[in-house]
């Protein structure tokens, strides 16, 4: 069963990237990491279960957690209102970082601030197909890498694409193997790579198979791709390559 397999696939993810975020942290690459496959396993166990059974061929590939939403409730791309009443996914046990860091606080399902990249996207996404099971029965969503990785006495978020070295290629590496577990499993023929490290990433580690990569504009507020025309053109871009 797909599901079954989804979810013992992200269990061993979970699992395997924490010994890659202590010797990042070891190795003064960062400072603090957040697994939270880890913390917030049931809200993504959750997630797993409502997409697992949507029989989507495409797959939209985010590059890592943001702290506002898959940080907090451990779904890609999440936003507290989207989750809530969108996926309906609310009221579930999100736990602690093991090493949490005070200008990241995590409150789960209950976090106060929306993820703009987050509401952009599922919004999107319920704009173009509706509610959740016609989302989920097109796309399923998922982030190449689990790890929230933060540098400095800011906890300034460092995305993967900014860390080098032995260990990071390492964590990349198996990152990619996930990423192919879940095309295999689910029988992805496309996978929409959201920003140009996300594509990457899958076009290397797709090389050889039929998949189709494809990308779109990440939806950051930081991308001026995302903000221009008050985000029209954004909205163009990714619909341009929805199935």
């Amino acid at each position: 069963m797909v599901v079954a397999r989804l979810v013992d696939a992200a269990a061993r993810l979970r699992d395997d990237v924490e010994p890659f975020a202590d010797a990042l942290v070891e190795g003064a690459l960062v400072d603090c990491v957040y697994n939270p496959l880890a913390y917030a396993w049931q809200p993504h166990r959750a997630y797993l279960e409502m997409a697992g059974v949507g029989g989507a061929k495409t797959l939209l590939l985010g590059m890592n957690p943001g702290p506002h939403g898959m940080g907090q409730m451990g779904i890609p791309f999440a936003a507290t209102a989207m989750v809530r009443n969108l996926l309906g996914i609310r009221d579930l046990h999100v736990g602690q970082p093991r090493t949490p860091h005070p200008k990241r606080p995590v409150s789960g399902l209950d976090w106060p601030k929306e993820e703009v990249s987050g509401t952009r996207l599922w919004g999107l996404l319920a704009e173009h197909y509706g509610d959740a099971e016609n989302i989920l029965s097109n796309v399923f969503l998922v982030n190449h890498c689990p790890l929230m990785l933060f540098a400095g006495e800011r906890a300034t978020n460092i995305t993967p694409d900014k860390i080098a070295g032995e260990t990071a290629r390492a964590l990349l590496a198996r990152c990619d193997d996930h990423l192919r577990e879940v095309v295999e499993m689910m029988e992805i023929n496309t996978v929409i790579g959201v920003g140009r490290f996300s594509e990457k990433r899958a076009a290397a580690a797709l090389l050889g198979s039929k998949v189709e990569v494809r990308t779109c504009w990440h939806p950051s507020p930081a991308s001026p791709l995302a903000n221009k025309n008050g985000g029209k053109d954004w909205r163009e871009n990714v619909r341009s390559v929805l199935p």
